[in-house]
C-alpha cells in the first residue's frame, strides 16, 4: 500500500512509469545485442567484448569524471541524454549490417550508449529521493528498485512475441523509443519542478556540485565497505549468470525451458522480497545488507550441492528473494546523504559493480568450464565469506562514520547516521 500512496503523487508516477518503460526496453536491448554479435560472428568471445566495451565508460566516468557526471545532474539535462541514447538506438538498425564492418558500428553504438548510461544512472539515483519527503526515501527507492525486477519478467516474456513482428536488430530502435518517452517525462519534471518549490537545483538550473571520492568514502568507511561488498558479490555473480546453463545441462541434462523456469524462480523471489525491503526500517542497514548477501551466497553454493532440479529451483528463488535487501538497502542508505555527496557515493558504487561484474564476466568462465557445480561453490563462499567479514570489521575495527552538514538541497534531511 506504501507504493500505491507513492504513486498518487504524480511526479513520482510520472518518472516510475517512464523509466519502467526504459528499464523494459534495456532488456531488450540487451538480449538483442548479444544475438546479434552471435549471429554475425559465431564468435561467443565478443559477446564478452560488448560487455566490456558498455562497461568500460562506467568505470572510466566513475573514476575520473565526476565533474562531467555531476554537469548532468538535473532532471532537464538528464532529458537530453535520453534524447541523445533515444537517437543512437533509432539509428543502430540503419547502420546495421551483418559484416566486420556492422559489427564495428555496432559497438560504436554500444560504446556511445554506455558512455551515455555512465551520466545517466547516477544522476537519477541521486535525484529520485528529491521527489519525496526523507522519511519515505527507503520507500521510493523500493519502487524504482521494483521497475528493474519487472523487467526482467517482462523482458524475455514479452521478446518472443515482438520478434514475429521485428527483427532481433529492430529492437534497438524499440529500445529508442521508450528513451524518447523518458526524454519527455524527464523535461517535463524539470519544467514542473523550475516553476514550482521543487528540488532546489533544479528551480537554479545549475548542476549539483561535486564531491571528491575518496575523502567522502573514507569519511564514511562504512558506506565504502558496503560498496566494496557489492563490487565483490557483481565479480562472483558471473559464475551463475554463465554458469547456470551448464551446469543444469551437465548435472540434469536439461535444457532452455528449465533454465527459463530457474530465471523465473528467481524473478519471483525478488518480486516478493521487494515489498519487504522497501517497507523496512533503516535502522542497522549494514548487517541487514550483509545478512542478505550471506544468504544469497550460501544459497549459490548449495546450488552446486543440489541433488534435485525442485531443490536448485528453490535455492534460485532464495536469491532472488533477498536480492532486493542488498539494492535496496544500500541506495536508501546513500539516498540520505546531502545531494554532493550522495551523487558521489552512487557513482562510486555503480564503477565498482561495473568493473567487478565486468571483470567476473572475463576470468570466471575459464572456473565453469573447469566445473559448473565447482563454481557455483566457490562464487557462493566467496560472496558469504566477504559478507560476513565485512560485517565483523565494520563492529569490530571501524570508528563510527563522520557526520556531514546537511545542505540547503537536501529538504532539510537529517544529518546521515551510521
Amino acid at each position: 500500500m506504501s507504493y500505491l500512496r507513492l504513486l498518487r503523487q504524480r511526479p513520482v508516477l510520472v518518472l516510475w512509469l517512464a523509466q519502467g518503460l526504459s528499464v523494459l526496453g534495456d532488456r531488450l536491448y540487451a538480449l538483442a545485442v548479444m544475438w546479434v554479435v552471435y549471429a554475425a560472428t559465431g564468435a561467443a568471445s565478443l559477446m564478452g567484448m560488448v560487455a566490456v566495451v558498455e562497461s568500460l565508460p562506467y568505470v572510466v566516468l566513475g573514476t575520473a569524471g565526476r565533474h562531467a557526471v555531476a554537469r548532468f545532474s538535473t532532471f532537464g539535462r538528464l532529458a537530453w541524454v535520453d534524447a541523445a541514447r533515444a537517437l543512437v538506438g533509432v539509428a543502430l538498425p540503419f547502420l546495421w549490417s551483418p559484416d566486420a564492418w556492422g559489427v564495428a558500428l555496432l559497438l560504436v553504438g554500444v560504446f556511445l550508449l554506455g558512455t551515455l548510461g555512465a551520466l545517466f544512472d547516477p544522476n537519477l539515483g541521486a535525484l529520485v529521493p528529491d521527489l519525496v519527503e526523507p522519511a519515505r526515501v527507503q520507500q521510493v527507492t523500493g519502487l524504482f528498485d521494483l521497475t528493474g525486477r519487472i523487467a526482467r519478467i517482462a523482458g524475455p516474456a514479452s521478446i518472443g512475441l515482438l520478434l514475429l513482428v521485428v527483427s532481433e536488430v529492430q529492437l534497438f530502435a524499440l529500445n529508442g523509443v521508450t528513451f524518447a518517452v523518458s526524454a519527455v517525462a524527464l523535461g517535463w519534471l524539470a519544467r514542473r519542478y523550475a516553476m514550482t518549490a521543487g528540488p532546489e537545483v533544479e528551480r537554479s538550473g545549475q548542476a549539483r556540485p561535486t564531491a571528491r571520492a575518496w575523502p567522502t568514502v573514507r569519511a564514511h568507511p562504512r558506506v565504502g565497505l558496503a560498496i566494496g561488498l557489492h563490487g565483490v558479490a557483481l565479480f562472483c555473480s558471473a559464475v551463475t549468470a554463465v554458469g547456470m546453463p551448464a551446469l543444469l545441462a551437465t548435472r540434469y541434462g536439461a535444457g532452455p525451458a528449465v533454465y527459463g523456469l530457474v530465471t523465473a524462480a528467481v524473478g519471483a523471489g525478488a518480486l516478493l522480497g521487494n515489498p519487504l525491503a522497501g517497507n523496512r526500517r533503516s535502522s542497522g542497514w549494514l548487517g541487514v545488507y550483509c545478512a542478505a548477501w550471506a544468504v544469497q551466497g550460501v544459497a549459490t553454493a548449495c546450488m552446486g550441492l543440489a541433488l534435485s532440479l525442485p531443490t536448485l529451483v528453490l535455492l534460485a528463488a532464495v536469491t532472488g528473494l533477498v536480492t532486493p535487501a542488498t539494492s535496496v538497502t544500500l541506495r536508501a542508505h546513500l539516498g540520505a546523504f546531502p545531494p554532493a555527496e550522495r551523487l558521489r557515493l552512487m557513482s562510486v558504487d555503480q564503477t565498482v559493480i561495473r568493473a567487478g561484474g565486468t571483470a567476473g564476466m572475463v576470468l570466471l568462465p575459464f572456473l565453469v568450464d573447469a566445473s559448473p557445480r565447482g563454481a557455483c561453490m566457490v562464487g557462493g563462499v566467496v560472496v558469504a565469506g566477504a559478507a560476513l567479514g565485512a560485517l565483523l570489521v565494520a563492529s569490530r575495527a571501524l570508528r563510527p562514520d563522520a557526520v556531514l552538514p546537511v545542505s540547503a538541497a537536501a529538504h532539510g534531511r537529517p544529518v546521515v547516521a551510521e
